[in-house]
């Protein structure tokens, strides 16, 4: 059995270690060219640079900015409306653990396994107090997963971006 572990262990240990003298910037020195030498290489470079296909377009994230100020696409009137305190309480669905989903979907939802069919919702973070109507949609799952708030929601109920935050889940009549 050792004669089977052992060495899959040291293939796995030292695969990577071709590129160890690159990653602790020791590369090797290559040996001076000529300056003719060095210009024809810079030459046949350049050439093959422009062949080269041209670069990807770039995320929606990238251009947008890495800020969630530039992420939030969520107008102030929808702001000021989403907190605006509700007429009636609807009926209490439970408590779930929200994380960040989707930075690129726009809109106030969750996404959650507390409801069976897309409606309107109001989440309430139990730390800060604050609450904000949101659209419950369905995920599947265990009533006790996880779900997925959109970025503008948790900031509204003064959540973390980066943790788990565990918030209170009603339905809006």
């Amino acid at each position: 059995m050792t004669r089977i572990i052992l060495p899959l262990f040291i293939v796995a240990a030292t695969a990577g270690c071709s590129n160890l003298a690159e990653r602790f910037g020791m590369e090797t020195a290559q040996p001076e060219q000529a300056p003719a030498a060095a210009a024809s290489a810079e030459a046949s470079v350049d050439a093959q640079a422009e062949v080269a296909a041209p670069a990807p377009a770039a995320s929606p994230i990238a251009t947008s900015g890495a800020s969630a100020e530039a992420l939030d696409t969520t107008t102030a009137a929808e702001r000021e409306a989403a907190t605006r305190a509700p007429a009636s309480t609807g009926a209490t669905l439970g408590t779930t653990v929200a994380s960040l989903g989707s930075a690129t979907e726009p809109g106030l939802w969750l996404k959650t396994p507390l409801v069976k069919s897309e409606q309107p919702g109001r989440v309430t973070n139990p730390t800060t107090g604050k609450s904000a109507s949101v659209t419950l949609i369905p995920l599947d799952g265990p009533a006790t997963a996880g779900s997925r708030m959109s970025l503008p929601a948790l900031r509204l109920i003064g959540a973390s971006l980066t943790d788990l935050t565990t918030v209170e889940v009603s339905a809006e009549s």
